[in-house]
């Protein structure tokens, strides 16, 4: 059993994100997704592939557990570069986690937080945040709520 076993399946999400970040802009968009989970490497790894719909774009969360520390590496990548992003590192405790790492906005560097949050087995939220200020203070720019479709 792995700490991602919520997270496994089929879902529908819906997503809402701020249209400018770190910038104090209060305007969000609001569009639809669909998540498929599967475990690899007998639980080692998981893939999350998402596909944006209405944003004719699709992407791929790889998730990688390091057995010693319990850590997941949590890496994104893009359908349309095949990169992979930076990796958000933390762990999951009972549905519910917190990762960080780091990443680059309009060139300069910021910190990423996203937040894990279990609603029971078929819906879950995560939220990203970015700090430029080192992580005194965060924006929330993305929302992901997710809820089961394959019963």
């Amino acid at each position: 059993m792995s700490e991602f076993d919520f997270f496994t399946g089929t879902w529908s999400v819906a997503n809402r994100r701020r249209t400018v970040w770190l910038a104090d802009v209060e305007e969000w968009e609001e569009f639809p997704a669909t998540s498929v989970c599967t475990w690899l490497l007998g639980g080692a790894a998981m893939a999350d592939e998402m596909d944006f719909p209405t944003k004719n774009s699709t992407g791929m969360t790889l998730g990688l557990r390091d057995a010693k520390s319990g850590e997941w590496s949590l890496y994104w990548v893009r359908g349309d570069d095949g990169v992979l992003s930076e990796p958000v590192v933390g762990k999951i405790n009972d549905g519910d986690g917190v990762f960080y790492g780091e990443t680059e906005h309009d060139g300069r560097p910021v910190l990423v937080r996203n937040l894990w949050h279990s609603h029971g087995p078929d819906a879950f939220g995560w939220v990203q945040d970015y700090s430029a200020d080192g992580g005194d203070t965060w924006e929330t720019n993305w929302t992901m709520d997710f809820t089961r479709t394959d019963g």
